[in-house]
């Protein structure tokens, strides 16, 4: 069946093409298999809809600068079809002073079959920015194999002279405990939104590394007024490679799939340091450098919009998602997702290109991404998917299901393409241009939702509730609940402690209780991840987990709080992590140690760090002087262990916070030998 493009609107986009379709039948007759059907015209100078004072784009090339020839005649003889380019990425402006990718790296960016290793990466942007006063770069951190996460600001001179001003005021829209409403707009207006991109967080999706290093170069040297209010009016936050560490070791095996054709050759088992693609599931878990660093430059500068880089489905999907949507989230940030992508959706398809579409393919649910950095924090997260080119290939490509017509894909994908890296990386460019464009001449808008969704969250605990959570300080797992609130603290979320014992409704609480009060912030992240989910089985499949409760997974008693009047118990606001002190209780005579078994981690920790020592595990309950002990339970003898079992097990037990209790008598229970496990690592 034929199908004709609606993002053109002349008779002759409504024609058969022969000219068109006989390039793709010559394609079959190379042995590829394609559907029949109408591929869109090349697109036309003299048509009205792609007018650029119409689509409120730059013209092309700005008055008074020149266009590098060089690096512009590639960009077109790498684009697969003309209606992959816009006037955005159709040519390369020059500069007298900034050096193009190409003067660093040799060769223009999307040329094919060349990746680059970080090493390159980084160094074009140094290169970058010591040569523009509109480019700094920093370092977000190491990551877990001690390379640097290299990041970049680009924005106007004067911005970048007037940064730590900036970033104040964001701080202070971030917490609208500390500011009245009319300061607020005073801020509002004096300050300009940070758009935070991000790229190769999956290491296989090659495009955003090498885009990032010509968007770069782009929004620091084009004078045209379109970049000109970018620079003014926003600050660009560019992190070109987030796994460092994989991006390095997918080039190399990509470099030695081509140079070894003949040979065949496995998939990388990991990317970064023993993690695949799960590096995208860490929010909740943080338990990643990579995840560290972002949360770290996250709440340095607080950015109003986080972006990150993905490929897999053709040819640009803009994340909005089906639903059901994460029902912690503000609506206002629902809204700000679809407003954003039907901006870049419709300028993409003003200009004819095909196959840039929202909706579907994910669904909103789970915050396990690395987005939801900015979404659980009151700040915008989303992400793109762009067609990948199984490196930096040229090839034809069929899409099944996403070549169909929908109300959220009106102009789909073509059933078949000539696919080239060069179109993977016009297409995401021009579309992030154009949400940088739309983001920077509506900058207020964008400030002041970021300080109404902080404000609308520290009224959460009385307009929505509950009030609050609390982690009753029980003496169960003292361990557990200490790395919980611990990981509460690393997402910025405020964790009180109950100064004495205090009671809500009918239940008593000890002092030394945790409290999570919900009139902070961060209380919309912290209620996601203590809260109960109900997916709804009559929903659709969702796309990822649909639970993740982290009291529960800690093992750990939470208990929630509607009750306002936990608001005014006397508590100590936690200024540093809890670390419980451990402690080893009776030594004089003692013939034994015994390790209550409470499901504490720190009990397979304490067995690897006295793997020399014989210790027994108890097979069932008992009592020592009223105490109960529970199965399981770690009995340490001294008869048979080396004579300073004693100092050990005193050292290890204090270090891990754990409870040791000495004993002057084997207790009556039976026993087994308490082995080292043996755990193997796949390499």
């Amino acid at each position: 069946m034929s199908r004709v493009n609606l993002g053109l609107a002349d008779k002759k986009s409504m024609g058969l093409d022969l000219s068109r379709l006989g390039r793709l039948l010559t394609l079959v007759l190379i042995g590829l298999l394609v559907i029949s059907f109408h591929p869109l015209p090349p697109l036309q100078a003299a048509d009205p809809a792609l007018s650029p004072a119409e689509a409120s784009s730059p013209s092309s090339p700005p008055p008074g600068q020149k266009i590098d020839e060089d690096y512009t005649k590639k960009i077109l003889e790498y684009t697969s079809e003309k209606f992959f380019l816009t006037e955005l990425v159709d040519h390369l402006p020059t500069s007298n002073t900034v050096p193009t990718p190409a003067d660093i790296l040799g060769e223009v960016i999307g040329a094919p079959n060349i990746l680059h290793y970080t090493e390159e990466i980084f160094k074009y942007l140094q290169a970058v920015a010591q040569a523009s006063p509109r480019v700094i770069i920093f370092s977000l951190g190491p990551t877990d194999e001690g390379k640097e996460m290299m990041t970049v600001a680009v924005s106007s001179e004067a911005n970048l002279q007037r940064l730590p001003r900036l970033k104040e005021i964001l701080s202070q829209l971030a917490d609208p405990r500390q500011i009245d409403k009319a300061t607020a707009e005073k801020l509002i207006a004096e300050g300009i939104p940070v758009y935070w991109l991000t790229g190769g967080l999956h290491s296989p999706e090659c495009g955003s590394p090498e885009m990032l290093m010509e968007l770069t170069y782009r929004l620091a040297v084009d004078e045209s007024q379109f970049y000109r209010d970018i620079r003014k009016n926003l600050i660009v936050l560019i992190t070109p490679v987030l796994e460092v560490d994989g991006r390095d070791r997918y080039v190399d095996t990509y470099l030695y799939k081509k140079a070894h054709k003949d040979k065949k050759t496995l998939p990388l088992v990991y990317w970064g340091n023993y993690v695949a693609h799960d590096n995208n599931r860490d929010f909740l878990g943080v338990a990643l450098k990579l995840t560290e660093n972002l949360l770290r430059a996250y709440f340095d500068w607080h950015p109003t919009i986080m972006h990150d880089l993905h490929e897999s489905v053709p040819y640009l999907y803009v994340s909005t998602g089906t639903g059901p949507y994460n029902a912690w989230l503000d609506p206002i940030m629902i809204d700000e997702w679809h407003e954003l992508a039907y901006v870049e959706i419709s300028e993409m398809t003003k200009r004819g290109v095909p196959g840039v579409w929202t909706h579907g393919f994910y669904n909103g649910w789970a915050p396990s991404y690395a987005f939801y950095i900015a979404m659980a924090h009151n700040s915008v997260g989303r992400f793109y998917e762009t067609f990948g080119a199984t490196g930096a290939d040229t090839m034809v490509r069929t899409v099944k299901a996403e070549s169909t017509r929908a109300w959220y894909r009106p102009n789909p994908p073509l059933p078949a393409v000539k696919w080239s890296f060069r179109n993977n990386i016009n297409l995401q460019q021009s579309a992030a241009l154009f949400a940088l464009h739309h983001v920077a001449v509506n900058h207020q808008k964008f400030l002041r939702n970021f300080y109404l969704k902080s404000k609308r969250a520290v009224a959460k605990a009385t307009n929505e509730g509950p009030a609050a959570w609390v982690i009753p300080n029980d003496g169960r797992r003292p361990l557990a609940a200490a790395n919980l609130v611990n990981l509460l603290g690393k997402h910025g979320v405020e964790v009180h402690r109950a100064e004495k014992e205090f009671k809500i409704k009918k239940q008593t609480f000890p002092a030394g209780s945790y409290i999570i009060r919900l009139d902070q912030p961060y209380s919309r992240c912290a209620d996601m991840m203590l809260d109960t989910q109900y997916f709804n089985p009559n929903d659709p499949r969702p796309y990822d987990d649909t639970g993740w409760t982290l009291g529960p997974l800690h093992n750990v008693k939470t208990v929630r709080v509607e009750d306002t009047s936990i608001l005014d118990v006397p508590m100590k606001l936690l200024t540093q992590d809890v670390q419980p002190q451990g402690k080893v209780f009776g030594s004089r005579n003692a013939q034994a140690f015994l390790i209550n078994h409470t499901a504490e981690n720190a009990l397979v920790q304490l067995r690897y760090k006295l793997k020399e020592l014989k210790i027994l595990a108890a097979e069932k309950s008992f009592k020592v002087s009223q105490v109960r002990y529970n199965a399981g339970t770690f009995i340490i003898p001294l008869e048979g262990n080396p004579p300073e079992t004693a100092r050990l097990v005193k050292k290890a037990v204090t270090r891990l916070g754990l409870v040791a209790q000495a004993v002057k008598k084997m207790p009556e229970v039976e026993t087994h030998p308490l082995a080292v496990p043996r755990i193997a690592i796949l390499h």
